[in-house]
């Protein structure tokens, strides 16, 4: 027998097979944690989705109200929207102008803790 000092190299050593699991399993770990971002980015935007609806529908009922004369009161006033926005909180103020028959209305939306300042506010003017 001579010994020709090649080696057969046909197929992966097991180091090879090692680095190539490696470098696998860190891309899974990033496509996971990319997906479950993305499923709390989704949950955020439809409870700032929802609030802004909401406020819109509160900054809508007022203005209706004024105009048919039924606000004379504008004192501050806060209360939870029903079911199913039970999760939902609402304030309303209202701010004098420069202009006497005008005020500043704002209805502000706020949801979750309130340390995370979870809140949309909508701001108006209400013609008298």
């Amino acid at each position: 027998m001579k010994a020709t000092g090649k080696l057969n190299s046909r197929g992966f050593t097991l180091l090879e097979a090692m680095i190539a699991l490696a470098v696998i399993a860190v891309a899974l770990v990033s496509l996971l944690a990319l997906g479950n971002r993305s499923i709390g980015v989704r949950a955020r935007l439809q409870r700032l989705t929802e609030a802004t609806l909401l406020a819109q529908d509160k900054m809508s009922e007022i203005e209706t109200l004024s105009g048919e004369g039924r606000i004379t009161d504008f004192s501050n006033e806060d209360g939870s929207f029903a079911k199913p926005f039970e999760g939902y909180r609402w304030q309303v103020s209202y701010a004098d102008t420069p202009v006497a028959s005008v005020k500043m209305v704002t209805v502000l939306v706020l949801w979750g803790d309130a340390a995370k300042n979870e809140d949309v506010e909508l701001t108006s003017f209400l013609f008298r």
